[in-house]
């Protein structure tokens, strides 16, 4: 019990300790809300975990990740939520459009609070800006990227 007790702490150490860490260099690799940045993290992490930069030893920290894990952090990376708005907005280049949702039961989602949101996180401009793209769906709203921003 002991063993089992102490795994389970050190687990939930390792995954809050490695979402932060995406957390807070995650607007550090630019251009953000890009895959290129995507990849600056992976290349950085694996510099620190004293890896090469050659391309069989990138390789080898992807493989040693994992998918389980490599996509945690891809979903850490690529969302936000903007509290004073209570929006979560879900922006990973490789689907097909950005989700924005509500946080909270009471906040209806606008096309200027969608707008607004948009512009706090800079991605206004990789994103269609015409109103008739946009799919409202119940509590969200999918917005295509620019054709030259999606893929992965």
């Amino acid at each position: 019990m002991k063993n089992t007790n102490q795994s389970n702490i050190q687990a939930k150490m390792f995954d809050f300790a490695l979402s932060e860490l995406v957390r807070n260099q995650r607007d550090s690799f630019e251009p953000i809300w890009t895959v290129d940045s995507w990849v600056k993290l992976l290349i950085w992490l694996s510099l620190n975990c004293g890896l090469s930069g050659e391309r069989e030893s990138l390789e080898s920290f992807a493989n040693a990740l994992g998918s389980a894990l490599t996509i945690r952090m891809r979903k850490i990376f690529f969302e936000r939520v903007v509290d004073n708005l209570s929006l979560h907005v879900m922006a990973d280049p490789a689907d097909s459009h950005v989700l924005v949702m509500p946080t909270e039961n009471n906040v209806s989602l606008t096309n200027q609070t969608v707008e607004e949101v948009l512009d706090i996180l800079l991605l206004k401009q990789r994103v269609s800006t015409d109103f008739r793209e946009w799919e409202s769906h119940d509590r969200l709203i999918a917005i295509p990227w620019n054709s030259s921003e999606s893929g992965c």
